[in-house]
Formats: C-alpha cells, structure tokens, sequence
C-alpha cells in the first residue's frame, strides 16, 4: 500500500484531462466496473443498476438520514399509524411530475408495491411479508395494510423507489428489463451519453424542487479497481467520490489542499466476514467463536483501513447505534476479541485435530479448509481479508482470499456459495433491521437463491420471537428494551463476524462544486455510497461561481 501511495503520489503530476469535462458536470466515481452495462431498473436486487438509479433517477418515499439519525419526508410529505403498528398512511407530494411530464399520485406508490408482490423477486426488502394490502385512498393519499403489527415498517415501505404506472405497466417482464430510458421524478434522468467506459446523466426538466438540481449533469468514468480511482482522484479529474483512501493527507489532500477535502464519520454499516452457516464445519457455533478469536482486528484497523476506525464492537452494532449498544454482554470481549489460544482450544473441542501438517482435519481426515471471497477491486477488503486468512493460518485453518470482480462476488455471496465472506451489514433507523438481517429467520434463504439479507442463512428462533415483540409496538423504551436482548441473543449465537465498523468514505473537490456534507456541515453523509441519502446531497450542490472566484 504504501508503495501504491508513492506511485499515486509520482503519477499526479501527469497532464489533467478535468478540461475535457463540461462545464456544470459532476464528476463521480462510486462504482467500480471495468466497463458500464446499460441498466436502469430500480427495482432489482441483484446489484446490476447503475448508480445513482435508485437515488438521483428514482426517488423513495422517505429518507433515513443517517448523520442526524431521522427520517426525512421525500415524496411523501408525512405518515400516520390509523392503526397503532398495523394501518399505515402515507401523504404524497402535491406537484411532483415524472420526467416526461405526466403527474405522479399515489396511485403510482401503489402500483410500485403491487409490482413487488406480483414479482416476488423485485421484492428484496421483503416487503410483502408484513403487507397485506396497499391502495391508493385518493390522489395524495396511499394506504398500507399490515398483515401483522410491524412498526418497523414505516422505514422499508418508505425507502421503496417508486415507478410511473404509464410505463411499468406495459413492461412484460420487470424482472428482467434493463429500463434503458428511465421515467423518473428525480433531479436527474436524461441519459445524454452512454458508453462502455463513459456515461452521463443531465438534469429533469421536471424535476419536483424549484431551483434544483443546480448541476447540470453527472459523469460516471469506467474504473476497474480502487487503485484507480485513487489516480483519478489525486489527478483531480473527481468531483466526488466514496473510496477507501490510503494515508488520505499525504496522498490526496496535499495535492491541493485549497480544493481537496474529505470526512470519513464511523457511520457506515459494520464490516464482517461471513461464514455459510449451512455448511456442516460452521453449522457449530464453536468453529465461528474460533475464528472470530483468530481475527487480530488491531491489525486489520492498522494495516487495512489506516487507522481510520477502530475493531468492532461486542454486539456488532457499529457507531451510529451508540445510543442502542450494550457494554455490559462481554466486558472482556466475549469472542469478539485476539485470542489465538482459545481460538485453538474451541477447534480442539469441536473436533478439529491440528495434524502433523500443521493443518485442522475432524474424525475423517477431512481438512477445514476455508476459503474467503472479496471484491478484487476494494483494496481495503482486500488487505483485511488477507490478514484474516493469515491470521486462520495461524491456528490450522487453511484458508485464501478469492479476489473476484464486483458482479461475480454479489452473485456469489447473495446466493450463499461461498465458505467465508467479506460483506457489509444492513441499517435503519433502529437496530431492528440489523439484527434481521443476521438473525431472522424469515430472511433466511435456501443455498442458490438470491437474498438481499442473511447471506450467512442462520436463523434464531429466540431471536425471532425478540424480533416480532420489536415489531409490536411504537414504544421507545420497550423498542430500547428489545434491542438489548436482541444483542445479548447476537452475542450468544455467534452467526457472523463483526470485524469494524468502516468509515462512510467521502472525498470532494470544491475546485468546481461547492455545498458538499462536512464536518462543519454535517446534513448528511458525505458517502455516495449512502443510498438513498445521496439525493440529499445531489439536491445541494452548486457550480463554483468563478467569476465570483476571481474577483
């Protein structure tokens, strides 16, 4: 890294191509694909939509915002329970149009959710497993029906991105359509160009927010590999981006501090490595206790991430839950701590011999061989990753990181073929829908289908019985009271491996755009990464005044 860091740093005096971009264009890098695949449907959960399809195209209901920890009105303008946890209604925004001009209402709200239903695989929030019936009441006002008291279900109904009924309904196949024109009633949704390494998105001349959007359209340049786009950056050839930095003062901020600038606040969702729980090896909870033991996470902050954050918590909840966490499960750590020696005597009990061979082998010889799938291009997982295998190593586990390209890893970890693997965690207003997603057994899917959720598959029956008592009510003291025993059946349990919890990466230049998320200024995440916090940042920016400048 530190070599990659000097080439970067000998590379930036090369000759800047940022003249080649037009005037009012943001330049963004969020994805990393080696080349762009034409797909616009905001309503697939396989990955393969481009960025910022679901919040800058599209829009939701409502934003959790994550910096302020609440819940801001989007197109709909405010929510009520008629019936405490179970009757939902929700007002729609009055003079919101699609982007061909046509009206939106809440029948399109109502028609987007009957789309999920209809085509199960669309539905990857689950929503219809706590809906029973969405109508439109009238032209502002959409109705949900719960089949069950389910509180929780304010936050996924509202991230929702809502469709236009004129278009959708003709499409035969939603599952499948790439959507390569979309209608939407976002700040931007005229593709003005679109190639394999290059694309860009200009603003809706119908868009809903007077004034907005101030930029005149986004930029999204191909690059295959965080390397990369650390080049694109120090090069200033980036308005904004969202990658792991290394050694970010030297390497980036230096090259102009003027214009230059980042804030990476710890609220993105904890980072874990996920064993496949259906797998007999890590079936028992002992072998998971053993390899979270193995874990040195001091090194993996040190090395991997800079220093930018710090090893996981306990209950794995990550910083944006301080309020929730309970530090009196495990003051030594529990399992979540370095400790080869009990990681070694867990392997011991759970019947893997260390063998001459240096390697764990149970009754039959078999070796306990784990390998770890991560994305190729995310330095960051990458280094991780690879200090985790060592540190398997170290304790008889055969194990190696198998770097694949973003699509190939999704696809890999969503439907459950893997061993280990490095992956994100789910957030939300509360830590209701964290711990769902590593405890629920509702979201549980068989190995080859494809889950938004659980890509671990482990399910908790005392869990979900926390789960559905959480979902009960709107108390703030009982909900509290819940997610402290949800943390305590986490602990317990072991179902997967909190490693840290990572930085919300956020890097901008004011050298052409101005009204970026700060330290100073903290209204949002500065992540684009951070969907669908985005369109609060989308919505915000402005061109650098420079003739302002230079007077």
């Amino acid at each position: 890294m530190i070599v990659a860091a000097a080439l970067l740093l000998g590379l930036a005096g090369c000759d800047d191509p940022h003249d080649a971009t037009p005037a009012g264009t943001l330049t963004v890098l969020q994805e990393q694909q080696a080349a762009w695949v034409r797909n616009f449907n905001p309503l697939i959960t396989t990955g393969g939509a481009r960025w910022p399809t679901t919040a800058g195209i599209y829009e939701p209901l409502i934003i959790f915002n994550r910096a302020k920890g609440e819940l801001t009105p989007w197109l709909a303008t405010e929510w009520t329970w008629t019936e405490p946890a179970r009757v939902l209604q929700l007002t729609t925004r009055s003079g919101v149009a699609w982007s061909d001009g046509k009206p939106f209402s809440a029948d399109d709200v109502a028609f987007t959710f009957e789309l999920l239903h209809r085509f199960p695989a669309l539905d990857g929030s689950g929503v219809w497993t706590f809906v029973d019936a969405v109508r439109a009441v009238d032209a502002s006002t959409v109705e949900f029906t719960f089949n069950r008291p389910y509180s929780p279900g304010v936050a996924l109904v509202g991230n929702q991105a809502i469709v236009p009924r004129h278009v959708w309904e003709a499409v035969a196949d939603p599952v499948s359509f790439t959507n390569p024109n979309p209608v939407a009633t976002g700040p931007f949704t005229d593709i003005r160009r679109f190639d394999p390494q290059l694309w860009e998105l200009g603003r809706n001349p119908h868009y809903w927010q007077e004034g907005e959007p101030k930029v005149d359209a986004l930029r999204f340049p191909a690059v295959a590999s965080n390397d990369q786009a650390l080049l694109a950056l120090v090069r200033g050839e980036v308005d904004w981006a969202g990658n792991f930095v290394p050694a970010i003062d030297r390497t980036y901020v230096a090259r102009d501090p003027a214009h230059f600038h980042y804030w990476f606040p710890a609220l993105g969702d904890t980072v874990f490595l996920y064993p496949q729980t259906t797998r007999p090896d890590l079936a028992d909870v002992r072998v998971r206790r053993a390899l979270s033991l193995a874990v040195d996470r001091a090194q993996v902050v040190r090395v991997a991430m800079y220093d930018y954050t710090h090893p996981a918590h306990v209950t794995g909840l990550s910083d944006g839950y301080t309020a929730w966490r309970r530090d009196d499960l495990a003051p030594d750590g529990g399992w979540v701590r370095f400790d080869p020696a009990a990681a070694a005597a867990l392997l011991d009990e759970a019947g893997w011999a260390l063998g001459a061979d240096g390697l764990r082998h149970d009754a039959t010889g078999a070796v306990l061989d784990l390998p770890i799938v991560c994305p190729a291009g995310w330095s960051d997982w990458v280094r991780a990753a690879q200090i985790v295998a060592r540190n398997l190593g170290a304790i008889g586990i055969s194990s190696r990181v198998e770097g694949l390209d973003f699509p190939s890893w999704f696809d890999r970890v969503t439907q459950g073929n893997f061993a280990l693997a490095m992956g994100w965690s789910i957030s939300g207003p509360t830590p209701y829908a964290f711990y769902r997603s590593l405890l629920g057994s509702a979201t549980v899917k068989p190995v080859g289908t494809a889950t938004a959720t659980n890509w671990h598959r482990f399910g908790s029956p005392e869990a979900d019985t926390l789960l559905a008592a959480f979902e009960a009510t709107i108390d703030p003291v009982e909900q509290h009271r819940l997610a402290g025993e949800l943390q305590r059946t986490f602990v317990e349990s072991a179902p997967a491996i909190p490693l840290f919890p990572p930085p919300a990466w956020g890097e901008y230049s004011t050298e052409r755009f101005t009204g970026f998320p700060s330290a100073a200024n903290p209204y949002a995440s500065l992540s684009p990464n951070a969907v669908p916090e985005t369109l609060l940042v989308l919505t915000h920016l402005a061109p650098v005044d420079t003739r302002a400048a230079a007077r």
